[in-house]
């Protein structure tokens, strides 16, 4: 018996004895409300400002290639009094204009401290060693609602000479640890609520029953509602009761459910299914040619030199006696190609026994993404087939 048809045998043996042993799908594990859901106001804000990061040891812009650094250090220059500055005088190279960017938390009060991500926007080559002078950061709406400044920390480093560099991580980017001071509040009270939205970080029907039945429980079914696929109402006693309802609520027990989804990631070869995936009746045929090439290298050596060898005059006047040393490449290609042959899957088999019997044989990743992709296409795949 070939390897080939030891190999497929093997295949129709371990799917044979996996769907005997199939048993029916867990049920999802129970997690708490907080961690697959959102309250409504409870939430981040984002904020961004542009600024200077000085002190950089010659790792900064280079003001000819980066004419907003240059004008943003003539202006800061003036506003802190250096009047009458020649821009076009300016040959610094140790500041770097950067983007500064934060998280505002929910609830956060004036003069509480906030980390931010500082990112160069030019050609410096790293921020190692720098200090952010002084930058508001606004939101959306155009309001400054934090300042940041102080001395940042990249994870990264830049080494280099006249020959060669070495860098290591991202030192274009740096974090500045309690870095900003938040001056403006969100004006938002929990107190002015008669209801509180919850919002699925992903909507589903049967999930959003499931929560409201857990809130029914603990509250009455009369103090919740669902309203859609991703949202879920619920009613508070009162105005002063909204913070104790959610307190109430998040930490309920739910099993989420999902669709049946199979993520790829053609890219790397990954291969991520969900529990309930299934397949349908299906007939597998895999094969394919494989193409093997093989470089081998000669040396034809000449015999030793004597007097009598051949004399050959070179351009530059030189004179070669003997022969020459000579390189020979030989290519050898082997051409296999296997036979396909149908392997037969009964209704219902879920597609972990189909990677399982696809792995018996060897099917590597590749040819197993192209069998996913083909079972889709046939209609036998009852699940989302998403490609990234």
């Amino acid at each position: 018996m070939t390897t080939y048809h030891l190999m497929r045998k093997t295949l129709r043996s371990s799917l044979c004895a996996l769907m005997l042993a199939m048993v029916a799908i867990p049920a999802s594990a129970d997690v708490r409300i907080k961690d697959i859901a959102s309250f409504e106001g409870v939430r981040e804000n984002h904020l961004i400002g542009y600024g200077l990061v000085v002190g950089l040891q010659g790792t900064g812009d280079k003001l000819n290639s980066s004419p907003f650094t240059r004008e943003s250090i003539r202006g800061m220059l003036e506003r802190l009094g250096v009047a009458n500055l020649d821009s076009a005088t300016l040959k610094t190279t140790n500041t770097a204009a950067v983007m500064v960017t934060a998280k505002l938390p929910p609830f956060a009060r004036r003069g509480s401290p906030i980390d931010v991500t500082v990112s160069s926007l030019g050609d410096a080559g790293s921020l190692r060693g720098g200090t952010l002078l002084i930058t508001p950061l606004t939101a959306a709406d155009g309001e400054v609602y934090a300042v940041a400044q102080g001395a940042v920390a990249a994870s990264g480093f830049l080494a280099q000479g006249n020959a060669q560099s070495v860098v290591e991580g991202v030192p274009t980017i740096a974090r500045i640890a309690n870095g900003a001071i938040v001056e403006r509040e969100i004006e938002f009270s929990l107190f002015q609520l008669d209801s509180i939205r919850i919002a699925l970080h992903t909507p589903d029907f049967t999930t959003a029953d499931r929560v409201r039945q857990a809130i029914a429980d603990e509250l009455g079914s009369s103090q919740v509602e669902v309203l859609d696929s991703g949202t879920i109402e619920v009613w508070v006693g009162g105005k002063e009761n909204a913070p104790q309802t959610i307190m109430a609520v998040e930490n309920l027990m739910v099993a989420p459910d999902a669709v049946a989804r199979v993520v790829i990631d053609e890219k790397s070869g990954t291969i991520v299914m969900g529990a309930n995936v299934r397949i349908a009746q299906v007939a597998i045929s895999q094969g394919g040619l494989t193409v093997r090439v093989r470089e081998n290298y000669n040396v034809s050596q000449p015999g030793p030199v004597s007097l009598g060898g051949d004399t050959t005059v070179i351009a530059d006047g030189s004179i070669s006696i003997g022969g020459t040393t000579v390189i020979v490449p030989e290519t050898e290609i082997d051409i296999t190609e296997k036979d396909a042959s149908f392997t037969i899957l009964d209704g219902d088999v879920s597609l972990q026994e189909l990677v399982n019997g696809l792995n018996a044989i060897g099917v590597g990743a590749r040819q197993t993404i192209a069998i996913l992709q083909a079972i889709k296409a046939a209609g036998a795949l009852h699940a989302d087939l998403e490609i990234i």
